[in-house]
């Protein structure tokens, strides 16, 4: 069992850094302003669902996927980039809330997928490093068959579970900061949203740039 736990103490280290559990709080934070408590619980809970959905489906068929459908990494920044800058324009620049209805507007507005599972959460570089590490571990040798099977799914798990707890004390951070807090907190988000949007779309173009200069230098060859 010390291999299992060691394991999942790997796992937790290589994935936690890159999902920023606070930096997610303060997402849920700004884009759950106005919604009730009852609602905030359901996106926090769908949050943690589509995190451990997106990264369990990721382990066991991300690479078959991307390959299907000819789908590279860095066009997969790009794209979590422009989407991200989108949401970030939108927290930013608020549009004023219709005279009516607002409240049937609430209902069916739902931002657990997109953007705070998908890509603020299990983004790009977590979906590149759950791909990449897929690829290793079957052929790794440093744990049994067995926790190799059985490790991925419960760190994911855990991962979710972490993320989650996290998600439901933002009431805590909401009854400290307030309204006008939150206000700062949303608009602040936005604009880091809007950057981080953009480094992934600049990531993804210099890594598309660099493989086709690899692709296409030739060195000389010495006579």
């Amino acid at each position: 069992m010390s291999d299992l736990f060691n394991a999942i103490a790997l796992g937790l280290l290589a994935l936690l850094p890159l999902l920023n559990p606070p930096t997610t709080v303060a997402l849920f934070l700004a884009l759950s302003k106005g919604l009730n408590q009852r609602q905030k619980n359901q996106q926090a809970r769908l949050t943690a669902v589509y995190v451990f959905l997106i990264m369990t489906l990721t382990y066991y068929t991300g690479e078959l996927i991307m390959d299907a459908f000819n789908i590279s990494i860095p066009g997969l920044r790009i794209a979590g980039g422009g989407i991200l800058i989108v949401m970030g324009m939108k927290m930013l620049f608020p549009p004023p809330p219709p005279p009516t209805a607002a409240h049937e507007v609430k209902e069916k507005e739902s931002f657990a997928l997109i953007p705070l599972a998908m890509p603020s959460t299990a983004g790009p570089g977590t979906i590149a490093l759950i791909i990449s590490s897929a690829a290793t571990i079957k052929h790794s040798t440093l744990f049994p068959a067995w926790v190799i099977a059985t490790a991925p799914p419960l760190i994911f798990l855990f991962t979710a579970l972490i993320l989650w707890i996290c998600l439901r004390s933002s009431g805590l951070i909401m009854r400290i900061t307030g309204e006008s807090g939150i206000d700062a907190i949303s608009r602040l988000m936005g604009f880091l949203l809007v950057c981080m949007g953009a480094q992934f779309a600049i990531n993804g173009s210099i890594e598309i740039v660099q493989s086709l200069i690899d692709s296409n230098f030739h060195p000389p060859r010495l006579p």
